[in-house]
């Protein structure tokens, strides 16, 4: 296995405990995937800093309003901009039941730490909406992209 394969898969990893943690409803795990000094971003524009403010806030939300769901997730694209840095970006969303469409797009910013271990020391999680998308590029065709990222 090459340098790029095994940080893939451990990327990858970071991102399957994660969707763990949350099923667990276990904010200390989840908050425990992310840098001291991580930023996340949510749909709504919260801003959270730090592991133990995401960690402690996600507790919250796992004891009231997301409440039993889990994560669904597939990864569009992980991109390495150094060799201690990857983006990757993902569609998303929580689901109780069986998954459904996936309506948001995260961006994650991973780095690997001192121990070797990876991290995530952002995160951006926007909530697509197929209407205005569709609405934009009617009035505007040329700010669609050219390739579809589904």
């Amino acid at each position: 296995m090459n340098a790029r394969t095994a940080d893939t898969a451990a990327i990858t990893a970071v991102l399957d405990r994660l969707a763990d943690a949350w099923e667990r409803g276990d904010g200390a795990a989840y908050g425990a995937l992310f840098t001291a000094d991580a930023t996340y971003i949510t749909y709504v524009g919260t801003l959270y800093v730090g592991a133990q403010e995401i960690g402690d806030a996600h507790q919250a939300l796992f004891d009231s309003f997301v409440k039993g769901t889990k994560l669904a997730g597939r990864t569009v694209s992980i991109r390495f901009t150094g060799p201690d840095t990857a983006l990757v970006v993902t569609r998303g969303d929580t689901y109780k039941g069986r998954p459904g469409k996936l309506h948001k797009i995260q961006t994650y910013t991973l780095t690997r730490q001192a121990d070797g271990e990876w991290k995530i020391a952002a995160f951006q999680n926007t909530k697509h909406q197929a209407v205005m998308e569709a609405i934009s590029f009617k009035f505007q065709p040329a700010s669609k992209p050219a390739a579809a990222h589904a």
